[in-house]
């Protein structure tokens, strides 16, 4: 049922010809992502959708799309492939739900980088980019189904970011194209430091249209797990060989036993009471690999090409937040939160950390590459049982020098990546000067942002710029 409150029959009419549904069952699908992973989003965003979806295929259509909203002061949510876990994509307040998934197709390749349409799926840009020797230098795990427009919007990194780092360091977003909530909406290209306008903001900042990213030279990668009795061996020989700059690596993954047991498709291939590494690792650095491997008391379980190993399908898909899915399909009370634990000694974070927290739950770490150092993001993944319970482990994960942003809210300042200062702001007023954009995710006034009865006791993962 539409929103009394909100002209959809005006707005209708308005966009002329652009593909527009009211059906209720493509309003619920639509307006739905994972959020299902959180016990607390499941209660705070229940029953909440659109009024409307669009799906626009030309830059006229989402200019029309704009101008109209504008016109009649509908709320626009935009929406990529459905597949974070923040419900970013739910509209808070209805309106429009602006589905980019129809908006699609390459903009330019050339060695270095790749340009592409806001809705177009990451693992057709990266297998655009891989016949001429390139690949993207990081992507969501999700790429088979997630959007470049979603992924720098409401992403933060992935396989590929332990070389790299996150999406937030300079250099890993080129340029963003985005329109204006103007009463005259506006095509802008934002470029270098200007493009992170528009990281991890839920699309409150423009609708991005279309994404430029770095690219890397591609290899023939191997997948491995490796396997350690003891799982402070494991971290330490990932960190080492993270931190080794001739090792070419694209994800270090640890998980902590009983973890590799909850996993179907790993059950069978992890010696009882080992802990884990899943990494990519190039060809020319293999026999380095192996070697440090053997020589550390690690055991290499598999190696094979993508996605020929013995679990059925890519490496990428078993590590970050995926590694959850496959868990809470043999235990589903099984949830994360998101510590940041920094560099440079991250061992000795992690021994202080899991002594503190590690009765929760066995730690989950993927190893990321900051100007400070190798840092770890992760958790105990541990069986749900209350707020209160998530609560305490959050002060502990702080108390032990963790920083731990917020995976159980929805909106930008809740969850705690995104640091924002009076530039953003104002670049917010400019760009949704009638805050249409995804109302409530991010509003320059926080006391307008969306308030839940559920909060965690959570900071900001970046202490470089302000929360």
């Amino acid at each position: 049922m539409t929103n009394p409150t909100y002209p959809v029959a005006d707005f209708m009419r308005d966009i002329g010809d652009v593909e527009v549904s009211d059906d209720p069952r493509i309003i619920r699908s639509k307006s739905r992502d994972r959020y299902g992973v959180s016990p607390l989003l499941r209660q705070m965003l229940k029953g909440k959708t659109a009024d409307v979806v669009v799906t626009p295929h030309t830059l006229d259509d989402v200019l029309a799309v704009a101008r109209a909203a504008v016109r009649h002061r509908i709320p626009i949510t935009p929406r990529g492939g459905g597949t974070a876990n923040y419900g970013q994509s739910v509209p808070l307040r209805g309106g429009i739900m602006l589905d980019m998934t129809g908006y699609t197709g390459l903009v330019s390749l050339e060695p270095g980088r790749v340009r592409a349409r806001a809705g177009t799926v990451i693992e057709d840009m990266e297998a655009a980019a891989r016949e001429t020797g390139w690949e993207l230098r990081m992507h969501p795990t999700t790429k088979k189904e997630a959007t470049i427009g979603g992924f720098v919007a409401g992403g933060s990194g992935g396989p590929g970011s332990v070389a790299y780092g996150q999406l937030q360091e300079p250099g890993n977003i080129l340029t963003a194209q985005i329109v204006t909530m103007e009463d005259e909406p506006r095509v802008l290209e934002l470029e270098g430091p200007e493009a992170f306008r528009v990281y991890h903001t839920y699309g409150a900042t423009g609708i991005v249209t279309e994404i430029e990213m770095p690219t890397a030279p591609a290899w023939d990668w191997w997948e491995t797990i490796v396997a350690f009795p003891d799982y402070m061996d494991v971290l330490r020989f990932a960190f080492d060989m993270a931190n080794a700059p001739g090792i070419v690596k694209k994800v270090m993954s640890v998980q902590e036993w009983p973890t590799p047991s909850r996993i179907a498709a790993f059950a069978d291939l992890v010696p009882d009471g080992h802990s884990i590494v899943s990494t990519m690792i190039a060809p020319q650095s293999w026999a380095e690999f192996a070697a440090a491997a053997e020589a550390r008391g690690g055991v290499i379980v598999c190696r094979s090409k993508v996605g020929e190993g013995p679990y059925g399908r890519p490496l990428t898909e078993f590590v970050f937040g995926h590694a959850l899915l496959h868990v809470r399909k043999t235990d589903p009370r099984r949830s994360l939160i998101e510590g940041f634990l920094p560099g440079p000694d991250l061992p000795a974070l992690v021994e202080k950390v899991r002594a503190r927290v590690g009765s929760f739950g066995p730690m989950r770490l993927e190893l990321l590459r900051t100007p400070e150092g190798i840092a770890g993001a992760g958790s105990p993944m541990f069986a749900f049982e209350s707020q209160e319970q998530m609560a305490e482990m959050v002060r502990g994960m702080q108390e032990a020098g963790a920083r731990v942003s917020n995976s159980h809210t929805s909106n930008v300042r809740g969850v705690g990546k995104k640091g924002l200062d009076a530039s953003d702001d104002a670049f917010k007023r400019m760009v949704d000067p009638y805050s249409l954009l995804n109302p409530g995710r991010y509003e320059v006034d926080p006391a307008s942002d969306e308030k839940f009865d559920l909060e965690l006791p959570t900071n900001t993962w970046d202490e470089r710029v302000a929360s």
